[in-house]
């Protein structure tokens, strides 16, 4: 509904408790009770029974409403001496109506045509018979009319006397043998009671038998999932969105600072308020950070003396009343370095090797390359940069890529300004994540630390970002200097001369570079967490994951995803102060020092890693959440099942089309996960299933790390205000899609993750790795037969075999508790079920390259190699998924092997194609046991 007028509407209706919906209160209270208490009355009934239809009146709309009877029926009160009426129902029709309450939804209808869509969900919802047998119970029971025990101790009035002692002892005596004549029970009375005492008996026995489920204490008030699931969609309110994103982009929040402190607190502040956490924490790491100095920094021509000159570095000021950040790269190497300027494309390993074959000289220069083109990875353009030579590295942003070369830029139109800075950190997460001096385990305060200097996740050469406004000065001072560079390496705008030279030589401007540091190894930063407890499995989590900090502003990176996420907080307080619990516990947190390094993220998960590995069933993340109008999602196939559904029931805010629809028909795809964003610590170290979404726009169509990255910048361009008026009506879709994803891991019965896929998928992994390790071998003239990836295949079929045996267990459940016992589950199918979700969750932990001892190769079981997980990468366990070491943030699949295929180590390819096969099949075997 548009500007949230949904919430408006339902936002102080309740969902009730099993209990409260299906009794009615007395005439007495009825009376005071004005039209919006009758209005929360029906609310709760919607939430229990289903919504029915939400156009109807409130009343009409509850099956089983109770009327006001015609004739009371009065029961004497022995204790009390009044006559108190129960109302009673005018016919059978409404008592029977009333037992129909759904209390347990897994069910619903098969619409899709992909068989792995629809056995899960191929039935409609079977309603539970266990609340119509209660009712029946407490009907029976309330039958029996037990006298009262005040009668039965009335004193006996003698008859002689009219008094209520005997006369004489002998009558004394005779009185006290004599059993009063009120005390003696009639045979109706006595049957009565022996049909009580039956009743209870047969229910204990019921219980014993296990005909009843032995955990129905758990399961507490348990609402009719669909009608959450309804309630969530329509309960989101863009314009609470819109103003959290408003006070979230206020100021800039840099990692470890007053200002991310500060949003830090207030987040906290907000969530206790909601009433939604059973517990709410700010977790302190210690950890590297470096920032930048007001004049420690500087980029200068030196010579030739015609050619002096100083670049202005910083951005222009977005607000003229708002301090904003300098121009950095975070945990770039402190130093003052000089030399000769030679441009050197997008930075990566191959354009350095091209200038080195053509005759440049690359030692002691310093090398100017732009962002994105052939090397995504702004750190790895600057250890390219180091390994040629360089001693020092210039990142610019070329128009061509997301300036005046592709529309208008800000404030005219979305793209970036020539004044515009890229910053980001050049910390090597592909080679170590998280604080590079505490590289595998947590950053706590006494944690023991390695030196920055030499570190494998630093680079060793000072760095800067630079403004095309700067960049276009150095470039002209090239301008026939060196080796006329490809056409392919020509960007800019139409202004500059249709060839660029190389630089490098004698004959090349002379570059100063100064890049001094504040750098603190013990810098504290703050990851938010929250935590609502299930009610089935509490110590499994479900942990749903959006980062905070930001290099300005942050209106898209990360403001968009910390916005919703916020929203989600308020929907989900309100169903748990209604009494709604999830069957799994959910955790959410917030992010610190994720543009660093993913530091934040990766130092909860080496803090948490054994209970992770145990308990960790899935990732939710979120980090530029909106930026444009197209679903974009990225995880491990497990999750393809759950998103296709949850694409299915919401529209897309712009052609009324489901997202399910716009997604077939653009032929998108569940994408491989990367390197860049914190989902990597718990996909690749933990083994916790993740999963990473959201709206995009153009290729590099916003100010990415930019101070224009603003709210005014999100408001006009990024998620604009729809034909209806809706406030950023994106937002609004991606916090539905993001709760009901939530909901389709914490709270259905049988965990929605599809093996099957995941076995495809591995077919699909590895028949691309085939093909890229022929070129390989080919290129280096080496035969075809040097390595046998065949393990890997027979591993996916067999995955493939056995993920199809494990997944009949949906449709046996099914049939036994849903069709069979009318959604009742004894303690035998409960336990199966718990197995069942164990099995599946800890899938994906499986896969991970651990000591195993029941594996007999030690090469294979871990303990005959000194480390486990990827070489000189050990952080990195999964043997699926993972950074390649110079892929940066693109997916990677058997990173191990392709790390040993790119380094033409062919005895390494063999190792490590032997272990990824012995860790699926393994992970297969693990399914039956």
């Amino acid at each position: 509904m548009a500007n949230g007028e949904g919430r408006g509407q339902y936002a102080h209706l309740p969902i009730p408790s099993y209990e409260e919906a299906t009794s009615r209160p007395s005439s007495s209270s009825e009376q005071h009770q004005g039209p919006s208490q009758t209005g929360d009355d029906a609310e709760r009934q919607g939430l229990l029974f289903g919504q029915g239809d939400r156009n109807a009146d409130a009343t009409t709309r509850r099956p089983g409403t109770y009327r006001a009877p015609a004739v009371e029926s009065a029961r004497a009160s022995m204790d009390s001496g009044s006559d108190l009426s129960v109302p009673e129902m005018v016919d059978g029709e409404g008592q029977n109506a009333r037992r129909q309450v759904e209390q347990f939804d897994y069910m619903e209808p098969g619409d899709s045509e992909d068989p792995t869509q629809s056995r899960l969900y191929h039935r409609p919802r079977i309603r539970t018979k266990f609340s119509q047998h209660l009712t029946s119970i407490g009907a029976t029971l309330s039958a029996f009319r037990i006298p009262s025990l005040r009668s039965l101790y009335t004193p006996v009035a003698n008859a002689e006397s009219g008094g209520t002692e005997p006369q004489t002892w002998r009558e004394r005596v005779r009185a006290s043998a004599r059993v009063p004549g009120q005390m003696t029970i009639s045979i109706p009375i006595f049957a009565r009671l022996v049909g009580l005492f039956t009743i209870a008996a047969l229910i204990w026995f019921l219980f014993a038998i296990e005909v009843f489920p032995n955990n129905l204490n758990k399961m507490g008030m348990h609402f009719d999932p669909e009608s959450v699931r309804i309630y969530v969609q329509e309960h989101i309110d863009a314009e609470s969105i819109q103003g959290y994103l408003y006070h979230i982009t206020s100021f800039d929040h840099v990692a470890g600072t007053e200002g991310d402190l500060y949003l830090a607190r207030w987040m906290e502040e907000r969530w206790k308020e909601m009433g939604v956490f059973d517990q709410v924490a700010l977790l302190d790491y210690y950890v590297y950070l470096n920032y930048p100095t007001k004049d420690g920094r500087s980029v200068e021509i030196v010579s030739p003396e015609a050619r002096k000159w100083t670049a202005a570095l910083e951005e222009d000021s977005a607000y003229r009343d708002r301090p904003q950040s300098l121009a950095w790269h975070g945990h770039s190497r402190s130093g003052e370095v000089e030399g000769p300027l030679v441009y050197a494309n997008g930075g990566s390993r191959e354009d350095f090797a091209y200038l080195q074959e053509h005759g440049v000289n690359l030692n002691g220069t310093i090398a100017l390359v732009k962002y994105y083109s052939t090397q995504g990875d702004r750190a790895l353009k600057v250890k390219a940069a180091e390994e040629a030579g360089c001693v020092g590295a210039l990142i610019y942003s070329d128009p061509a890529d997301d300036g005046a070369g592709k529309g208008l830029t800000y404030p005219a139109g979305a793209w970036r300004p020539a004044d515009g800075v890229q910053r980001g950190s050049v910390s090597l997460m592909s080679w170590v994540v998280g604080d590079p001096l505490t590289p595998g385990w947590a950053s706590t305060l006494d944690a023991q630390r390695v030196s920055k200097d030499h570190n494998p996740g630093l680079v060793n050469i000072p760095s800067l970002p630079l403004a095309w406004r700067d960049a276009e000065i150095l470039l002209s001072s090239l301008d026939g200097v060196g080796k006329e560079a490809p056409r392919e390496w020509v960007g800019g705008t139409k202004g500059l001369p249709m060839k660029w030279f190389t630089g490098g030589g004698d004959k090349a401007p002379v570059v100063h570079l100064k890049n001094l540091n504040d750098e603190n190894p013990l810098q504290t930063i703050w990851n938010l967490q929250g935590i609502i407890q299930g009610i089935e499995a509490p110590e499994k989590k479900v942990i749903v994951g959006n980062h905070r900090d930001s290099w300005c502003f942050g209106a898209v990176d990360p403001g968009s995803g910390s916005a919703v996420m916020m929203e989600l907080v308020s929907i989900f307080g309100a169903l748990r102060k209604l009494g709604w619990r999830p069957l799994r516990t959910i955790e959410f947190a917030s992010w610190d020092a994720e543009e660093y390094n993913l530091v934040g993220s990766t130092e909860y998960v080496e803090d948490k890693i054994d209970y992770l590995r145990e308990n960790g069933i899935a990732y939710l993340n979120v980090d530029v959440g909106v930026s444009g109008s197209k679903f974009r999602a990225a995880g491990s196939p497990v999750w393809q099942r759950s998103l296709l559904r949850v694409l299915d029931r919401v529209t897309d805010p712009q052609t009324n089309e489901t997202l399910r629809q716009l997604w077939d028909e653009g032929h998108s795809k569940l994408e491989g996960l990367g390197a860049g964003s914190d989902y990597v610590a718990f996909q690749d170290i933990a083994g916790t299933s993740s999963i990473d979404f959201g709206f995009e726009g153009p290729e590099h169509g916003f100010p990415y790390h930019s101070c224009y990255e603003t709210f005014e910048w999100m408001q006009r361009f990024g998620d604009v205000k729809g034909d209806d008026g809706a406030f950023l009506p994106h937002h609004r879709t991606l916090a539905q899609i993001w709760a009901l994803l939530i909901l389709e891991i914490a709270d259905r019965p049988l965990i929605p993750f599809d093996l099957r896929t995941y076995a495809d998928a591995m077919m699909h992994y590895a028949e691309e790795l085939s093909e890229d390790a022929t070129k390989a071998l080919n290129a280096a003239s080496i035969p075809t037969s040097t390595i046998d990836l065949d393990p890997i295949f027979a591993a996916a079929s067999f995955l493939k075999e056995a993920t199809a045996e494990f997944h009949a267990f949906e449709d046996t459940w099914a049939t036994q508790v849903l069709a069979n016992a009318g959604g009742m589950e004894n303690r035998k199918w409960l336990l199966k079920r718990l197995e069942y979700n164990e099995r599946i969750s800890r899938f994906e932990t499986d896969l991970l390259d651990l000591a195993d001892p029941d594996l007999d190769d030690p090469r294979l079981n871990g303990k005959g190699r000194k480390k486990t997980g990827i070489p000189r990468r050990e952080q990195f366990k999964h043997v699926i998924f993972g950074p390649q070491a110079w892929s940066g943030y693109d997916e990677a699949y058997f990173p191990a092997v392709r790390d040993m295929l790119a380094a033409g180590n062919w005895t390494g390819v063999q190792e490590y194609t032997d272990i990824a096969a012995a860790r699926m099949r393994r992970a297969g075997e693990r399914l039956s046991e």
